[in-house]
């Protein structure tokens, strides 16, 4: 089988050591790819690759309406290869194939967003309180860029960090995981037939505790923008503070959907399933905490099992299948334990809680979607990151106590809120600790808007202006145009 190489300073080789790695399909485990696993030392040659490109080169002196017509051109090459982007996504992470489509229509569309901006932001005048001077602030690119994304969603995570970089004009080295590589890969090829100069645009391919760790502490590198599990991000933080490193941090979250007994029963309880069960419960985003007024709890479960019970697992690449695998042996194995502690803990699976019995699933790492009542906030069931098709559902009798029970966790990446009370909805979402709240929604995110969370769901902002800010520093200039001795000193 071919071995996928890296891609660093323009050209594309093999790891240093002569290391590979074999990436495996999770709805069977067959042998899918073979590819370079690199470590420090390709890290290394990486980080020096894009250093020269930032210190010595011309992409940081390249026009922005330049720039921004390369990115341009990224988005329209991820278009025209898109069917093929789309296999290998499904391929690599075993959701269905349909949502590795829309994925890659919404990944072309962060790199149209951001090419749009590109040469938006010329800079900014303000008052100065001194005599004929002039003042002004403008942003410049942050430098090198150490770029760490997660294998839930290889490529779209990617293109967060991709686009915004290349337009400001950054160099960077990116890590994609270990175990989902193919996808940036892919465009990695692509970037480099949009023409981004060599040492530009960087790909190491191994292990977060080689590549990943060497990036986090390395002195040539000005910005570490991450996104995983929250564990790893505080190892980056401490690693990063060697040279005081720029952070972006998306770290998770343990979202809460509060469905009060006055909202449209039909949608939110369709909404409650998108809301956990696309890409088997493995998306940050995910509404896994389902909050739910007394009255109506009963009712509400009873036919959000119906609707579970139906939920047609199976390969991404049959249409009928609605829910694919779970990324790997481990994680299964970590998802299996996070259900017998919820058990243990008392809380009553009502649904699923198992792996299925169908004999076509048995290679595959499946696990049925779940559903547990009688939850409570102090459960680790609850409060953990399971990073499953698992729901748990917790009740309230007030609104204040709605709001109390979502804001009860370490976590504030995102919530939401079902409500035809337009004046209880824009209560609660003023009091929910979180980046992103929905209102008669979820999961709802696009190109134009932030996203990041509160407190230890991370540190920044990706996506929107905020996210393009990131990659920039800011810097004041005062021209005085009639410089005078000042004669303090005689």
């Amino acid at each position: 089988m071919k071995i996928q190489k890296m891609y660093i300073d323009g050209q594309w080789m093999k790891a240093i050591s002569g290391q590979t790695r074999q990436i495996i399909n999770p709805f069977n485990q067959e042998v899918i790819a073979t590819v370079a696993e690199g470590d420090e030392s390709d890290t290394k040659a990486a980080i020096a690759a894009a250093r020269k490109a930032f210190d010595q080169g011309n992409w940081t002196k390249t026009p922005a309406t330049e720039r921004g017509a390369i990115v341009r051109k990224i988005a329209e090459l991820i278009e025209r290869d898109k069917e093929e982007l789309a296999e290998l996504e499904s391929l690599d992470t075993g959701k269905t194939v349909e949502e590795s489509r829309v994925d890659m229509d919404d990944i072309a569309g962060v790199f149209r967003y951001y090419a749009e901006l590109a040469d938006k932001d010329g800079g900014e005048i303000i008052d100065s309180p001194i005599p004929n001077t002039v003042s002004k602030v403008v942003r410049e690119p942050v430098g090198v860029c150490g770029q760490i994304t997660p294998w839930n969603y290889p490529l779209l995570q990617a293109s967060w960090k991709l686009a915004p970089a290349l337009a400001t004009g950054n160099t960077l080295i990116m890590k994609p995981s270990e175990i989902t590589p193919l996808t940036t890969i892919k465009v990695f090829e692509l970037m480099e037939e949009a023409g981004v100069p060599a040492g530009v645009v960087n790909l190491v391919l191994g292990a977060g505790n080689t590549v990943g760790a060497e990036l986090s502490r390395n002195v040539d590198i000005d910005l570490i923008s991450f996104t995983g599990g929250i564990e790893t991000g505080k190892k980056i933080m401490q690693a990063a503070s060697i040279n005081v490193k720029k952070l972006a941090l998306e770290l998770g979250g343990k979202n809460p959907n509060v469905v009060f007994a006055d909202a449209d029963f039909e949608t939110a309880i369709d909404q409650a399933m998108n809301a956990v069960f696309f890409h088997a419960g493995q998306i940050c985003s995910a509404g896994t905490r389902l909050i739910v007024e007394e009255t109506i709890h009963d009712k509400f479960v009873d036919a959000l099992v119906e609707r579970v019970t139906n939920i047609k697992l199976g390969s991404g690449f049959d249409e009928e299948t609605q829910m694919g695998p779970l990324i790997s042996a481990e994680h299964l194995e970590k998802v299996e334990k996070y259900v017998e502690t919820g058990k243990k803990e008392g809380a009553k699976v009502v649904v699923g809680g198992k792996r299925p019995e169908d004999p076509a699933l048995e290679k595959g790492f499946f696990y049925l979607p779940t559903i547990f009542t009688k939850c409570t906030t102090e459960m680790k069931i609850v409060q953990d990151e399971a990073f499953g098709p698992i729901i748990t559902v917790e009740t309230f009798t007030t609104e204040e106590e709605a709001i109390k029970l979502a804001n009860d966790s370490i976590y504030g990446l995102a919530g939401g809120v079902w409500t035809n009370d337009l004046a209880k909805a824009e209560r609660c979402v003023a009091q929910m600790r979180m980046g992103t709240v929905w209102i008669n929604d979820f999961n709802v995110y696009f190109p134009h808007a932030p996203w990041g969370g509160f407190k230890q769901s991370g540190i920044g902002r990706e996506l929107g202006k905020l996210g393009l800010e990131e990659y920039t520093e800011t810097k004041h200039i005062l021209h005085n145009l009639k410089p005078e001795p000042i004669n303090w000193f005689k």
